[in-house]
């Protein structure tokens, strides 16, 4: 391979340093700025790479990538995203910067110009706990943007400590060696002067090129797209589409929806919500929320689909909850499943059905299911070494323990999986557990169950995972767990459990048990079909006819990629298996973890009380959805986001364009004569309109939002430009041109409702209302890759046109941030409890020993130290949660959790117990 590069060149510092960083053998040739070296390119490209197969790559993002890969690191998403960001965001500031820095001599005012992606860079790395932007090794991502940033913030004043997260990575890779000797063949040793060169070649850099961001809640991939040019082909496509016409009016849903030949039949499910917890916005937008969105998509680009979903109620979680409130499990189901149904409804959830699993049929079902693994030879027999707490007489669940990770000593681990590595975990291979419920110890004893053998059925697994991966939209949070779990290999899960509420067990060895419900809740997504239509075997056995959808969070993914796909490929019965998994990453609230027992965060049946509609709820969780990253919802940023782009853009533009028709036009749409500017835009429209189309048929659901926004910023920035208000108080010629751009401007108002319905489905009925909209609109505007129709024509009376969004005030976010956000709790603590939060969060860790006549010992055991202590770790375990969730450097929180376990040996002591963690046994004799 030979390289060419030339001095003084800020991209050809990039690929040289990703040679230095992966040590790929390549010959470097240094030519001049003029020197052109791509035979096909009419001018000089540098860097370019010259490959042994006789092509050329000349971006300079794409050789570092190619650097890496050739090296045998492959380039992932994330990495791709930063790119991206990189060269459509960043790369224009830092354009601009160099150029006064360089050629103006203004360095002092280059923080100006990179301020707003130097933001976001700042904050993305506030909440990576890692010493790399993509993980623990520097990735092609950290030497194109170190590449990038170099040359200026080399002699600029930017002052990198006010930014210590920032410095802390920037300093990281700028310290590599390979960097730095990259750097010296680029720049000689002389800065800036070396570039006077390469950028005097340059043309001068437009501001507008230069987009301020909004970082708050954004990734790499998000950064708006700049003007785009379209051709001649575009516009006068775009026109020939606008004159097509709406198609014949849809019918409506009518139930029960069964699979129809020759028809895209959607089988489409939401995680099943456990029953005794009220959702918080996180567990909405993961799972219920998400999966709304494209059920209602799906509809308008007629796709016969059916969305399912239902209260999970087995379990020891709803026993326990039923003792606390005095209540039978049946009872607390009963209410909860009432309190979920009504909060759902608020949010404008459009299940075809809302069932539960405490119902015949989940038992038949899930029965059946187990006979047939049963008669296969997939289930085995085992004594297991369990968890039992003695104090509540029960053996414990997995969720119902916590302790010591073996695998990666994560303080905080349940009894099934660690939330830190992800590792699978037997409870009684814990450290320190602890039952969860009354925090005493739990004891080991054994009992006999049942097994789903997964070694057995693993190639079956794996052959399915290949066809469905590969076919469908799974999305790389999905894949990876996926993997993840085979890769380590799998092995036999325990599929019966020591309870009394759940799914019987029909074997009569086995009879005192219940069903697991990993094993169980998920064939309620069959239990809850069989209930919507005896027919449910029509969309659940015929893999043929129907794909199946599900969305969840990524805790879920094992449970739907592995445990239940085995299950059912076990019974070896022509079931409909997942084609596409959506899991989403996590939503945290501000920068902390819901919480209902500390006051912290939104839940579901708080979001009516604050006055916000459902409809602006829905809009700020889709536009936070975390899609490739945990996100966080934010007061000041929902705020920021209704008053911007709710209020100034998307509703702006919507009731201008609707005040103009009942102001200028008494009503009635006026005759519109296009022009080239009016063709332009429809084919700018037209394309937004294919990108939101693409993206939603992808499932990227917050990507798609972007694209509605983009086409109400066009319209704002047309009625800005043509000022219809002023023309119409012209001559003909211009009342005319008034004419158009307004009846351009409203018919565009009909698109955007039709696209917002899955997103905001009461303000979407609104807008078509005040338009009085054709209903056919609906089903003709997202046909094929779109089409964008005049579904307005000229003589259509309007209805009453008025403002569809109301402003945020500072005052009232600032109330709800408050009321929300645990300073009630906190204010309500006692003084003594105050104090000892402070002193968890002091240097040492310890503990106020009673004096001797308060000291109560009993067998050894301090029970007044022991209270104290308990709080204590508590309080740390919160402040440890409180620091993963806010994304703190990795040493601070490795040493809280020092402190951690150290208060919980120091427990131990004063329990009378010993204060290391006794050998565990295997789970199997």
């Amino acid at each position: 391979m030979k390289l060419f590069v030339s001095e003084g060149n800020p991209h050809c510092l990039k690929v040289l340093a990703a040679v230095e960083v992966t040590g790929v053998h390549c010959e470097a040739q240094y030519v001049s700025h003029e020197e052109k070296v791509v035979p096909f390119l009419s001018r000089p490209a540098l860097p370019a790479l010259l490959l042994p197969n006789g092509q050329h790559l000349f971006s300079s993002n794409a050789i570092c990538r190619y650097m890496f890969e050739v090296s045998g690191v492959e380039s992932t998403e994330l990495c791709n995203q930063w790119l991206e960001w990189e060269a459509t965001d960043l790369q224009p500031a830092l354009l601009q910067a160099l150029h006064m820095t360089v050629l103006q001599g203004k360095g002092s005012e280059v923080s100006k110009v990179i301020q707003g992606p130097l933001n976001y860079l700042v904050q993305s790395l506030s909440k990576i706990n890692t010493p790399y932007l993509t993980g623990e090794a520097v990735s092609v991502a950290d030497v194109v943007l170190w590449a990038a940033l170099y040359p200026i913030l080399l002699d600029s004043g930017v002052a990198l400590g006010e930014h210590k997260s920032f410095k802390l990575w920037f300093d990281r890779v700028n310290g590599m060696h390979a960097c730095q000797t990259a750097a010296q063949k680029v720049l000689q040793g002389k800065g800036h002067e070396c570039m006077k060169s390469y950028m005097q070649r340059q043309p001068a850099p437009q501001i507008s090129q230069c987009r301020d961001m909004q970082p708050s809640n954004s990734t790499p991939a998000e950064a708006d797209e700049g003007e785009r040019l379209v051709s001649e082909e575009e516009i006068e496509a775009a026109a020939l589409t606008w004159n097509k016409g709406l198609s014949p009016q849809a019918t409506e849903r009518k139930h029960p929806i069964l699979p129809q030949e020759g028809k895209r039949n959607i089988l489409l499910t939401s995680a099943l919500p456990y029953v005794n917890n009220v959702p918080h916005l996180g567990n909405i937008i993961g799972c219920v929320l998400s999966a709304d969105v494209f059920s209602r998509y799906g509809r308008l680009r007629g796709w016969n689909l059916l969305f399912v979903c239902g209260t999970d109620e087995y379990g020891t979680a709803t026993e326990n909850k039923a003792r606390e409130e005095g209540l039978t499990p049946q009872q607390i189901c009963d209410k909860y499943h009432a309190v979920h149904s009504s909060i759902y409804k608020w949010f404008q959830i459009d299940f075809d059905f809302f069932g539960r699993t405490t119902t015949e049929k989940q038992t038949e079902i899930a029965q059946d299911i187990f006979w047939r693994l049963h008669k296969n030879d997939f289930l085995v027999e085992d004594t297991v070494e369990q968890l039992c707490c003695e104090n509540c007489k029960r053996f414990l669940a997995d969720r119902f323990v916590e302790g010591i990770c073996p695998h990666c000593s994560y303080p905080e681990a349940r009894g099934d999986q660690c939330d830190k590595c992800g590792r699978l975990i037997n409870a009684v291979e814990l450290k320190e557990p602890q039952c969860k419920v009354c925090r005493q110890t739990p004891v080991i004893r054994t009992s006999k169950h049942l097994f789903l053998d997964l070694p057995k059925l693993e190639s079956q697994l794996e052959q399915w995972l290949d066809k469905s991966t590969s076919g469908g939209d799974w999305t790389p949070n999905a894949k990876q767990i996926t993997r993840s779990w085979l890769r380590d290999g799998l092995k036999p899960r325990c599929i019966t459990r020591d309870l009394h509420w759940g799914t019987p067990v029909p074997h009569p060895d086995f009879k005192e048990k219940v069903f697991y419900v990993w094993f169980d809740a998920p064939i309620g997504y069959l239990s809850i079909t069989a209930n919507y239509t005896d027919k449910w075997e029509k969309w659940w056995k015929n893999p043929q006819q129907v794909e199946l959808y599900n969305f969840m969070a990524k805790d879920n993914v094992p449970f739907h990629s592995v445990v239940f796909p085995c299950s059912l490929l076990g019974a070896q019965d022509n079931y409909t298996l997942v084609n596409h998994l959506v899991a989403t990453e996590y939503l945290n609230y501000e920068d902390t973890k819901f919480s209902k027992s500390r006051g912290v965060g939104v839940f579901g049946d708080m979001a009516k009380d604050t006055g916000i509609p459902s409809d602006v709820w829905r809009f700020y969780l889709l536009y936070v959805r975390p899609e490739g990253q945990d996100s966080a919802f934010s007061w000041a940023d929902m705020a920021m986001k209704n008053n911007s782009e709710l209020l100034n853009n998307l509703g702006n533009f919507i009731n201008r364009a609707g005040m103009f028709v009942m102001k200028f036009f008494e009503g009635c749409v006026p005759v519109m004569d296009l022009q080239h500017e009016d063709k332009r835009l429809l084919a700018l429209v037209g394309w937004e309109l294919q990108q939101y189309i693409q993206l939603m048929d992808k499932v990227k659901i917050r990507d798609a939002l972007k694209h509605i926004l983009n086409i109400s910023r066009h319209g704002n920035q047309y009625i800005q430009v043509n000022e219809p208000w002023k023309k119409i108080k012209g001559g003909d010629t211009e009342r005319q041109r008034a004419g158009t751009v307004t009846g351009v401007s409203v018919n565009i108002a009909c698109l955007l409702s039709v696209m917002l319905l899955p997103y905001m489905p009461t303000v979407s009925q609104t807008i078509r209302d005040q338009l009085n909209a054709p209903q056919s609109c609906i089903n003709t505007m997202l046909q094929g890759t779109g089409t964008f129709v005049c579904a307005l024509s000229a003589g259509h009376r309007v209805g009453t046109v008025s403002p569809l969004f109301q402003k945020l005030e500072a005052d009232q976010i600032e109330a709800l941030k408050k009321k929300f956000g645990g300073q009630q709790l906190e204010d309500e603590l006692p003084q003594k409890k105050k104090t000892a939060q402070n002193a968890a969060s002091a240097q040492p860790v310890t503990v106020p020993v009673p004096a001797a006549a308060e000291v109560t010992t009993v067998n050894g055991v301090d029970s007044e130290k022991a209270k104290q202590l308990t709080q204590a770790v508590a309080e740390q375990g919160d402040k440890v949660r409180a620091l993963k969730a806010q994304k703190a450097e990795k040493a601070v929180i490795t040493a809280e959790v020092a402190k951690l376990l150290d208060l919980k040996k120091q427990l131990a002591v004063a329990e009378g117990k010993s204060p290391e963690p006794a050998p565990q046994k295997s789970k199997k004799k």
